[in-house]
């Protein structure tokens, strides 16, 4: 993992974020973003998390609506399970765990869930809490 810049995938329901809010707001200098607009949380699949990692990202997050308020009913809590799924496997394969995030929409708005990405781009700028992917 770069020490300085990690790479994340951010996956985010398009009812709930806008790319460029999360862009304005997030990681500028501490992460490289690359974001992947989904109709709906619930259509993440493990596939397209684990690609991210097989694919060089040192992190992923999923940015959903709101607990409750999914245009979908469920979508959000589908994201969640397939996040945690992806979390433990990445525990099995030694790659340790919180390179995974669910980051929800908040009653602050915008802000908290910016300010919730940013905490997670700092934990991957930190190479003694994130155990290293690329060896």
């Amino acid at each position: 993992m770069n020490n300085l810049r990690p790479k994340i995938q951010i996956f985010h329901c398009i009812n709930s974020f806008e790319p460029a809010d999360i862009l304005r707001g997030a990681c500028k200098d501490k992460a490289e973003l690359k974001l992947i607009s989904m109709p709906c949380s619930g259509k993440l699949d493990i596939l397209y998390i684990t690609k991210a990692f097989e694919t060089g990202a040192d992190g992923v997050a999923v940015m959903m609506c709101k607990e409750g308020e999914c245009k979908y009913i469920e979508g959000n809590k589908r994201a969640k399970k397939r996040i945690a799924v992806v979390d433990e496997l990445l525990v099995e394969a030694g790659l340790g765990k919180g390179r995974t995030a669910v980051i929800q929409m908040m009653d602050v708005g915008m802000s908290g869930a910016i300010k919730e990405l940013e905490e997670f781009c700092q934990k991957l700028s930190n190479p003694v809490e994130v155990p290293s992917i690329k060896g």
